[in-house]
């Protein structure tokens, strides 16, 4: 459907996938998108020339549906012919017929079933069913209760995301009935990826338990990796205004994707963080996943007599 070699998305990270990193994931095979992020039209139109500058392959734009500028941005992937568009934090719909008219492929990100219902209804090409074990916004559903309850729900491909960071993981989903998978996680290690040194450090470092969530009083609640900022947004979650909170979030992810700011920073970051431990070029990455998917699909009947 898409022209790409492996079932494999990059995902659309706000302040982390722009044109290199996803350029450099689709010439390896798989999908690279770009995050529109909260950015108006002029900064997605020299992201989407830099990474055809840089891959003659399919690659994607994720869209975040509550931001200011997604007026602006939808039309921009339409007149750019963009070759797929995700979605997240909103309802699709409307945007739907001006991006297939363009020939898109539209796969909408979905934390449960009934939005991925109402995503094929719209006309979704497939979705990403996200389990809560993923990076930044996440819903309630884990991925392996959540992939198979979609993939029986609707007749379009499904994409798995959430806690994939290896070829056990890819396996996995395929079992579970998707037909590709999506990762953030993982990509943040990437030689290409443009995020500061500090973050790649602290996700390379991480272990098992170093993810916590906050935001569910405002019912947005973003899993990121415990550090002093984290730490402290969830003790005031509480304890002050919905504004006050606000007003000490705003900027923290950029101050650590860019700054690295290892106090003041929100360095999002999925349970998998655990497992990722060395930084690689994306195309070892990409690779890592495959031959790792084919070993254990291979090797996965010898535990049944």
């Amino acid at each position: 459907m898409l022209g790409i070699d492996y079932p494999i998305f990059q995902g659309g990270m706000a302040w982390v996938s722009e044109a290199r990193l996803a350029a450099a994931v689709s010439n390896a095979g798989g999908l690279g998108i770009i995050s529109a992020m909260n950015a108006d039209a002029d900064y997605l139109r020299k992201q989407i020339d830099l990474c055809r500058e840089l891959t003659d392959k399919p690659f994607g734009v994720n869209i975040m549906l509550l931001s200011p500028f997604v007026e602006e941005v939808a039309a921009l992937v339409a007149e750019k012919k963009v070759p797929v568009v995700t979605t997240g934090a909103g309802n699709a719909g409307k945007y739907i017929p001006m991006w297939k008219e363009a020939g898109i492929k539209v796969i909408p990100v979905v934390p449960s079933v009934a939005l991925a219902k109402r995503a094929e209804a719209a006309g979704a090409s497939a979705v990403i069913a996200e389990g809560g074990e993923s990076g930044g916004h996440v819903g309630d559903l884990t991925t392996i209760t959540l992939v198979p309850q979609v993939a029986d729900a609707v007749s379009i491909p499904v994409i798995a995301a959430g806690g994939i960071a290896d070829g056990r993981g890819m396996a996995v989903a395929f079992l579970l009935g998707a037909e590709g998978i999506q990762c953030g996680t993982r990509f943040l290690s990437a030689e290409e990826c443009q995020i500061h040194e500090n973050y790649k450090k602290k996700i390379v470092a991480a272990s098992d338990t170093d993810t916590m969530v906050t935001g569910h009083r405002s019912g947005h609640p973003v899993r990121a990796l415990k550090t002093p900022f984290t730490r402290k947004f969830a003790k005031m979650e509480y304890e002050v205004s919905q504004e006050e909170l606000n007003q000490f979030g705003s900027g923290a992810l950029r101050r650590a994707s860019q700054e690295g700011d290892n106090e003041m920073g929100c360095f999002m970051a999925g349970q998998s963080a655990g497992m990722v431990h060395a930084i690689q070029p994306a195309a070892e990455i990409v690779r890592d996943y495959v031959e790792g998917c084919i070993r254990v699909l291979e090797s996965a009947t010898g535990h049944i007599k």
